[in-house]
């Protein structure tokens, strides 16, 4: 594919993330996000078929970029188990609350049980994600760096459910916290360097193994 075709694609991605987000699957249309983006309907159903292939690949692109972050991550031999999941906490933290609308479309077009092949769809790609996070642990229990006897699937399942509950559930977590989670401010200065050092600070003395 040559390069305007890849950014006229690009384009098209970028307009329909903004769009599914603001209005979510039901709320958007093709013949709407083809108008904002500026292009034919005969193109974007010739690069994605339908508004489910347009949203997937939408889906897609923003989990793969996120895999091939912690793939790389995993796969460097120089760095110790530990600091690998240092490393992977804090880019998931990142990615996680720089879109945050993104991440409550997820929740809410999951929880919606009338669409369950899309659902399947996203599930086996949201999959390959934890996987890898769980992948990274695994690896420090085999070279004997962590402990032997963790769950790794709580261990997992602990790091995603903190950004669920922050984000799906923002008017209980702004009370807790004593702020607004929906400001952007907040998100940046305090809840980002606070979530990266709960998470530490909770999972080292579980997982790495004392010396």
């Amino acid at each position: 594919m040559d390069k305007d075709k890849i950014d006229k694609k690009e384009h098209i991605l970028d307009v329909a993330e903004k769009v599914f987000s603001e209005l979510g699957y039901d709320g958007a249309s093709t013949r709407m996000i083809s108008g904002e983006a500026g292009v034919n309907m005969a193109m974007l159903n010739y690069y994605f078929g339908s508004k489910e292939g347009l949203y997937l690949a939408v889906f897609e692109r923003k989990i793969s970029a996120f895999r091939t972050v912690l793939q790389n991550i995993g796969n460097d031999e120089t760095t110790s188990a530990w600091d690998k999941m240092e490393f992977a906490i804090d880019k998931y933290v990142e990615r996680t609350i720089n879109n945050n609308c993104f991440h409550k479309l997820i929740n809410r077009e999951l929880t919606l049980n009338k669409r369950t092949e899309l659902g399947d769809k996203m599930i086996t790609i949201l999959m390959t994600n934890v996987n890898e996070f769980k992948k990274i642990m695994q690896d420090g229990v085999d070279s004997g760096a962590f402990n032997q006897d963790i769950d790794l699937e709580f261990a997992v399942m602990t790091i995603f459910g903190t950004k669920n509950f922050i984000i799906n559930s923002p008017h209980i977590s702004s009370l807790l916290l004593g702020k607004n989670t929906l400001d952007e401010h907040f998100l940046e200065s305090e809840l980002k360097p606070r979530m990266k050092l709960y998470m530490k600070t909770l999972l080292k003395p579980y997982l790495v193994k004392q010396q």
